[in-house]
C-alpha cells in the first residue's frame, strides 16, 4: 500500500524549540530542579531507549509485545468494518506491526503515527507500509490526535493505541486530564488501547531503570546533552550521576540526575545560569505503577468503559482496551 512522507514544518520545528526553551528555564528555576520527560525522546534519546529495550533487566518492552501480539486477533474482531489506527508516541512501530497486520485487509485502513521524532516516524513508515497506508504525524499527542480527528473518513471508527505504560510517566491528576482530553477527539465506536506497568518488586524495578551496562544513565544523561546541542547549554556531564529509585507511596520509580559537586551552568539560548549545589538533583522521569483496579478507576474518571485486560505473568503488565460510554 501507499505512504506519505512525514509532514515536517521548520516553523512547527522552531515552536517545538521555544516551547523546549521555556520548560528548561521554568524547570530548572524551581525548588525542585525537573526536566519534562518528553524531552528524554530526541534523535539520539530514541535510539538509546531502543537499546535499553533490548536489556535483559527491562522486561517492560518485551511484555508489551507479548501481550499486543496476544490481544491484536480479538481487537480486529472487536472492532469491524472501517477502521484508522492512531498511535501516541509510535517510535519505530515495532510492537504495533503486530496490531496493524490483523487489520490490514480493511479497505481504507490508515495507520496515523504521532512522534517528535522525524526518524522514529520514518523507520515507522518503513516498517508498517507494507500492511496499510502509514501517515506520520510529527506533532505533540493533543495536537496530533486533534489532526487526526479532522482527517478521519465519514462513519469511520478509531483505535487510538497508548502502549509502552508512557500513561506512567503522568502524575496521577495530570493522567487523568490528559486521557481526558484524548477522549473529547473521539465518538461512539471508537476505542483506546492503553498500556500499562503493573506494581511488581522493588529490586527488580530499580535494576530495571539502572541497568549494570549504563545505557538508561547515558539515556538520562542525554537530555543534558540536548539542552547543550539545542539551547547553547554548557553542561559538563561528568559532573551529573544517573539515580533511579523508587516512592512506594507514589508507586513509582524516579528517574535523577545527581549534581556531584558545587557548581554553575550556563544556557547562552537562555542567557542565564544556573547554580548547581553538591548533591542536589534534577527530576527527569517518573514510572508509575499500577494495579488493575487502579486502571479501571481511571478508565471511569475518564469517561471510558474498561471492555477487556490482557495481562503477562512473566513481567506484570497490562493492555487495557476502553470503550467510549454511550
Amino acid at each position: 500500500m501507499s505512504s506519505a512522507h512525514v509532514v515536517y514544518s521548520p516553523v512547527a520545528a522552531q515552536s517545538h524549540l521555544a516551547v523546549f526553551a521555556s520548560d528548561v528555564n521554568e524547570g530548572l528555576s524551581a525548588t525542585q530542579k525537573e526536566l519534562s520527560s518528553q524531552y528524554l525522546y530526541d534523535e539520539v534519546g530514541s535510539a538509546l531507549f531502543d537499546a535499553i529495550t533490548f536489556l535483559p533487566e527491562y522486561g517492560l518492552t518485551r511484555a508489551d509485545e507479548r501481550v499486543i501480539h496476544r490481544c491484536a486477533p480479538e481487537l480486529a474482531r472487536r472492532l469491524r468494518g472501517d477502521v484508522a489506527i492512531a498511535e501516541l508516541g509510535s517510535g519505530s512501530g515495532r510492537k504495533t506491526r503486530h496490531i496493524v497486520s490483523e487489520f490490514s485487509g480493511r479497505r481504507h485502513l490508515a495507520y496515523f503515527p504521532i512522534d517528535v521524532s522525524t526518524s522514529a516516524l520514518d523507520r515507522c513508515r518503513s516498517e508498517l507500509s507494507p500492511y496499510c497506508d502509514v501517515r506520520p504525524v510529527f506533532d505533540t499527542y493533543i495536537a496530533g490526535m486533534s489532526s487526526v480527528a479532522e482527517r478521519r473518513r465519514p462513519g469511520q471508527r478509531l483505535l487510538v493505541l497508548f502502549l509502552g505504560s508512557t500513561i506512567g510517566n503522568f502524575t496521577p491528576a495530570a493522567a487523568r486530564d490528559f486521557l481526558t482530553q484524548i477522549r473529547r477527539f473521539l465518538i461512539p465506536g471508537d476505542a483506546l488501547l492503553i498500556g500499562a506497568d503493573l506494581v511488581k518488586p522493588v529490586d527488580q524495578l530499580i535494576t530495571a531503570y539502572d541497568d549494570p551496562a549504563g545505557v538508561t544513565a547515558a539515556f538520562n544523561r542525554n537530555l543534558l546533552c540536548r539542552i547543550n546541542r539545542e539551547l547553547g547549554g554548557e553542561f559538563d556531564l561528568s559532573k551529573f550521576r544517573h539515580e533511579a529509585r523508587y516512592s512506594r507511596d507514589e508507586q513509582r520509580v524516579e528517574m535523577h540526575l545527581r549534581a556531584m559537586q558545587r557548581h554553575s551552568v550556563v544556557i547562552s539560548a537562555l542567557d542565564r545560569e544556573f547554580q548547581f549545589r553538591k548533591g542536589e538533583t534534577i527530576w527527569t522521569e517518573s514510572s508509575h505503577k499500577f494495579r488493575l483496579e487502579q486502571l479501571e478507576s481511571m478508565a471511569t474518571d475518564c469517561g471510558f468503559v474498561q471492555a477487556k485486560t490482557w495481562t503477562d505473568a512473566e513481567w506484570p503488565f497490562a493492555e487495557c482496551l476502553w470503550e467510549l460510554e454511550t
